[in-house]
């Protein structure tokens, strides 16, 4: 197990080391010499583990599933504290917590942030954080492909034709996910900078996006997004977190590969359609729809970001779109449309095969090829009904903080589905560095949680406290 995870997450350390040395070009270049000892002094710490190629090297061996999930959580709590170094070592004199928190929050792609003011932030510390978001929706990418084995067959069919994944399919699935990860970023870089975003917006935006992050390198998204074009166009690239990462490569491979390879895409896409139509039918026509787009697009890729004149009697709606979140294949959180549409199909099933039960029913989706097991609609049910548990402890425990029940049950649910807090939420306002030491403790704890598939700690909790 202890060469294994040396050997997984040596790869972010080397990704830190090579942002850090890029943050330091930057630095140097753009004549920012506020925080460049942050830098250095971050590439000298995430350095030392990789030491570790002289004393352990490759060896192949069956990794078990239990210590795939253990190594996927000790980079969720291990990789934030060398990001949070350079937060630690500027000269904004944070706490190592408030560091530990803003690079967790970085890291899980959130978004909650300590600082007050991003506008008198070094540029070098701005590009940091967007960075910390895209080498995390990377970390969450790569640790689906190896935890695909508690998936669903349907998922795991999407990508290979393996019955189970060797290391060196998973080293391919997981080169083919940095090629078209960073491909999509630099498109998402190029269209902002073809509508007029200042470069170095352009820049973070994109890691941001793709990710499906939080961050944002200004205080007020409404000053860059000044026209109705820009609007739209941002609210469309949201979208591009929303489906599967090779949702335009399995399109244009649509006629060889068949409809199964964007199964879930279709009724995301649907999905989408009823809600933009509902709510443009439903709302006042005297609010400017592209507004009340960029909110529907942002809750369903879980980035949280929004206008200031977001609608406020739509935020439960926005709310629900957040828990839903995205597709099951892309940087989004969430309980994944497919999850519910499944489960109520199968309900459904089961209700009506009670009541005649000389009738036989298949448990099989539109544009699906296979039935659904039994033990997939297990799975979902486990998923939401550990959601929901998370959700009331998180939220009792958040109450301690001198926060409502109802803004305690909001940043409750943003947490769990990693999603920042904004004006379509009515969050806005909520200071996180004047949180209490505890409540920080556990929105770290639980932000994590959020990241890992919530099935993965009920299956390590079975392995270490329910054995026979």
């Amino acid at each position: 197990m202890f060469n294994f995870s040396i050997y997984y997450l040596r790869f972010f350390n080397i990704l830190i080391s090579l942002l850090c040395f890029l943050n330091i070009l930057y630095s140097y270049y753009f004549d920012l010499y506020l925080n460049v000892d942050s830098y250095f002094y971050t590439l000298l710490f995430s350095i030392i583990p990789l030491l570790s190629f002289f004393f352990f090297k490759k060896k192949e061996i069956k990794i078990s599933i239990y210590i795939k999930i253990i190594t996927v959580i000790l980079g969720y709590i291990l990789l934030p504290s060398f990001i949070a170094l350079p937060y630690y070592f500027s000269i904004y004199n944070i706490t190592f917590l408030n560091a530990y928190f803003e690079a967790v929050s970085g890291f899980t792609s959130t978004g909650f942030t300590v600082f007050d003011n991003i506008r008198h932030l070094d540029q070098s510390l701005i590009l940091w954080r967007s960075s910390s978001q895209w080498l995390g929706g990377l970390y969450f990418l790569f640790s689906i492909i190896l935890l695909i084995d508690i998936f669903d067959d349907n998922l795991k069919k999407t990508l290979t034709n393996f019955l189970a994944f060797n290391s060196e399919e998973i080293f391919k699935q997981s080169l083919k996910i940095f090629i078209f990860y960073s491909l999509l970023t630099v498109i998402i870089f190029i269209i902002l900078n073809i509508f007029n975003f200042r470069s170095f917006i352009s820049l973070n935006l994109s890691m941001t996006l793709i990710a499906s992050g939080g961050f944002l390198p200004f205080n007020n998204l409404d000053l860059v997004l000044n026209t109705q074009t820009k609007i739209i166009v941002f609210s469309f690239l949201m979208l591009l977190s929303f489906v599967s990462l090779f949702f335009l490569y399995n399109l244009l491979k649509y006629k060889k590969r068949g409809i199964k390879f964007i199964q879930e895409d279709i009724y995301l896409i649907i999905y989408l359609t009823i809600i933009i139509f509902g709510l443009f039918l439903l709302t006042d026509k005297n609010i400017n729809f592209s507004i009340i787009f960029l909110s529907i697009a942002s809750s369903v890729s879980n980035i949280g970001i929004s206008l200031k004149n977001s609608p406020e009697y739509l935020s439960f709606i926005f709310l629900i779109l957040i828990i839903i979140g995205g597709s099951f294949f892309s940087t989004s959180s969430g309980l994944r449309l497919i999850k519910i549409v499944s489960l109520f199909k199968f309900s459904i099933n089961e209700i009506i095969s009670n009541a005649k039960p000389k009738n036989v029913f298949i448990n099989k989706l539109w544009f699906s090829e296979k039935n659904m097991d039994k033990s997939d609609f297990y799975k979902y049910f486990l998923s939401v009904l550990i959601f929901i548990i998370s959700l009331v402890i998180l939220s009792s425990i958040i109450t301690m903080s001198e926060l409502s029940l109802e803004n305690s049950f909001k940043l409750s649910i943003l947490t769990l589905t990693n999603t920042v807090n904004s004006h379509m939420t009515e969050l806005n306002g909520l200071d996180f560095e004047e949180l209490s030491y505890f409540t920080k403790y556990f929105l770290i704890l639980f932000m994590i949680i959020g990241r890992v598939e919530l099935l993965s700690f009920l299956i390590i909790f079975k392995k270490f406290f329910l054995k026979n």
